[in-house]
């Protein structure tokens, strides 16, 4: 964007702000934040809702907020250097998913369950369970699996730390499977034999949980789908980030036909619409495709030159972002301008590319919520 135009549009969104007459909903960090299409969904839960409502999150590290341990390069430079400013645990330069849909809701992003202890007052927001590298099942990362996230929140309805009339208003967002075909492949040394029956498994045990964790209470369940695994910069890698595999997202369809199918299955069962499908798939591949997040509100379109190419990268094949040697060397590239690219690690959109992914979500959520 030129300098003209940027400055144009600059004082556009000024403009836009200062007649929208709304205050700006406590807890935004930066400007680029302040929608004035979050905020008015802010006071349409208010009136929807008796109570504040509460997010409670179950999942991997697309939604991981702080959960895993130290141990993990998510608390490594230079994760957190958008948001918070340092290394804070989350899977990006900044923001991930679960601060966007917080965003969304009117609400600021819930409190990891792991360090619960350390602010009582956050809860009153809910509570973040997901723990990056699980899965549905046991996978390659130690870490407690969906069914054991699940327990975790069980506990806490039992120790009253929330009531019945706290999740009255709630939503859950889940958000899994990736790692368990991780592992799958891992113990198969690469082979897809036998991969359509477990897709199979993996969906069922998904279902089973969706169904548990409405029936503790929680009103509305929203579930992710799987990101187009074969356009992540871990596999793209090989074509200079040029071209997805489209082998990889095959395996990815099918996953993704069959939990569509079976969320609409639960809906029919239940007679209402407690569960929705945040379509991950779609969202991604809009952006890449397009190289542009669309409908960011006064931030307008968010090119990006190769949406392929992370910002941070290992020196080698050996090397992730955020490694370094015994000596304290570091072993990973940065690049100069985060908020350029849309993949922040090989694996992980930047808090840009997660808030691009977001706002193609806003339909659903909205549907959900209200």
């Amino acid at each position: 964007m030129d300098t003209p135009t940027l400055l144009y549009y600059v004082l556009y969104c000024f403009i836009f702000f200062l007649l929208s007459g709304q205050q700006l909903v406590q807890g935004r960090r930066s400007a680029h934040h302040h929608h004035h299409h979050h905020r008015k969904h802010h006071h349409h839960i208010s009136a929807n809702f008796h109570r504040p409502p509460k997010l409670f999150v179950f999942g991997d590290s697309y939604a991981d907020t702080g959960n895993r341990n130290s141990q993990s390069n998510s608390w490594n430079y230079p994760y957190g250097i958008t948001f918070p400013g340092k290394p804070a645990g989350r899977f990006s330069d900044g923001r991930v998913l679960t601060d966007y849909v917080a965003e969304f809701m009117g609400v600021k992003s819930p409190f990891p369950y792991r360090r619960r202890h350390l602010v009582v007052k956050n809860l009153k927001n809910g509570m973040n369970f997901a723990y990056g590298g699980t899965g549905v099942f046991d996978t390659l990362f130690s870490g407690p699996n969906m069914t054991t996230q699940i327990d975790f929140f069980q506990q806490l309805l039992r120790d009253h730390v929330f009531t019945a009339n706290d999740i009255g208003s709630s939503v859950a967002l889940v958000t899994v499977a990736g790692n368990d075909y991780t592992t799958y492949k891992s113990k198969t040394n690469g082979s897809s034999q036998g991969l359509p029956s477990y897709i199979t498994t993996v969906i069922k045990q998904v279902m089973i949980n969706l169904k548990r964790i409405r029936g503790l209470g929680v009103k509305k369940v929203a579930v992710t789908t799987l990101e187009p695994v074969g356009c992540l910069p871990a596999i793209t890698a090989v074509s200079s980030f040029q071209r997805c595999n489209e082998t990889e997202n095959l395996f990815v369809r099918s996953h993704n036909l069959l939990l569509h199918q079976a969320v609409a299955k639960l809906n029919n069962e239940t007679k209402g619409s407690d569960f929705a499908v945040l379509d991950l798939y779609a969202s991604f591949m809009s952006i890449l495709k397009n190289k542009a997040g669309r409908n960011l509100d006064c931030a307008g379109s968010i090119k990006f030159e190769n949406p392929m190419k992370p910002c941070c990268t290992g020196i080698s094949r050996e090397y992730s972002c955020g490694d370094e040697d015994k000596d304290g060397a570091k072993k990973y590239t940065v690049c100069g301008n985060p908020n350029s690219t849309f993949f922040w690690d090989n694996v992980h959109p930047s808090q840009v590319g997660w808030r691009a992914v977001s706002s193609a979500l806003h339909p659903t959520l909205e549907q959900l919520i209200y």
